[in-house]
């Protein structure tokens, strides 16, 4: 008898348990649950460090190649390779962290509602030194040549004109990544080749003229490289204003932000797969 009412009691004391978490889960934001998952932000972030890496390493890389081999893989291959690199990595680990590997993508996601601005600083972080990684890698395989693929504006090309370039061009970009991730234009796996295909186009007419970065990350790696950030400013100044402008225009054209379908595409699906594998 004893027994039993201990095991009424242990049963009792578990469903007080589950019931408080319950409702201290109800009251949480999504956002607030999801940031406190260490489970899940580690990977979101391993995915954005490996993520800026690979682009970082073909964006960088080209040019370096190039520089080696005489033009080797031609000004083609060296715009499309980052483009088509972005359009892979959206593909294979979108659904992690939501594929930013830049932050002003970051910041405009936070901007429009749709990603916690608390997770910003995480992410930056990841694709700073995704970037890092992927130059030193290159400097051990290929040395000091190319300029370690910088970007730079060219010599006829004023910092105001490159800047100025650099801020349509990351306009351009972030339109099309909220447009993308909207619930009017959310074309799923195909916003891959939209944010892709851009990328390539952007640099097919202005990478000449600025080298078409639209990512201070990307710009980051090979100026630490050189230890040489005169131009810098033109790569964070601009592509950030041209991000902001990018949100203003989403509101114009769509609202307010922070809907599901835009808040998965910003921030992956990786708790709904977790709570899925967990309920098998």
């Amino acid at each position: 008898m004893a027994a039993s009412d201990q095991q009424q009691s242990e049963l009792e004391s578990k469903r007080r348990s589950t019931d408080e978490r319950l409702q201290v889960h109800q009251l949480e934001t999504p956002w607030t649950r999801d940031f406190r998952n260490a489970q899940l932000e580690w990977r979101r972030l391993f995915a954005e460090v490996l993520g800026t890496f690979f682009l970082v390493l073909v964006a960088a890389g080209g040019g370096m190649v190039n520089a080696m081999y005489q033009g080797g893989n031609g000004p083609i291959a060296a715009v499309a390779a980052p483009g088509l690199m972005v359009m892979a990595i959206i593909l294979f680990m979108g659904k992690v962290s939501g594929a930013h590997l830049n932050p002003v993508v970051s910041i405009a996601f936070a901007a429009r509602g749709d990603f916690p601005w608390r997770r910003v600083p995480g992410y930056i972080i990841a694709q700073v030194i995704g970037s890092t990684i992927a130059c030193l890698f290159l400097w051990s395989l290929f040395g000091r040549v190319g300029m370690f693929g910088a970007t730079e504006p060219a010599f006829n090309v004023s910092d105001t004109q490159a800047f100025l370039i650099e801020m349509v061009l990351t306009l351009g970009l972030v339109s099309t990544i909220l447009g993308t991730a909207s619930e009017a234009q959310n074309v799923g796996p195909l916003s891959a080749i939209a944010v892709g295909g851009y990328i390539i186009l952007a640099g097919l007419w202005a990478g000449p003229i600025s080298g078409a970065s639209m990512n201070p990350v990307r710009s980051f790696g090979p100026d630490l490289m050189l230890l040489n950030f005169a131009h810098y400013w033109v790569y964070v100044i601009g592509p950030a204003l041209g991000g902001l402008i990018a949100v203003g225009f989403a509101y114009i054209l769509r609202g307010r932000g922070g809907r599901t379908t835009s808040i998965k595409a910003a921030q992956g699906t990786l708790e709904d797969q977790f709570e899925q594998a967990d309920s098998q």
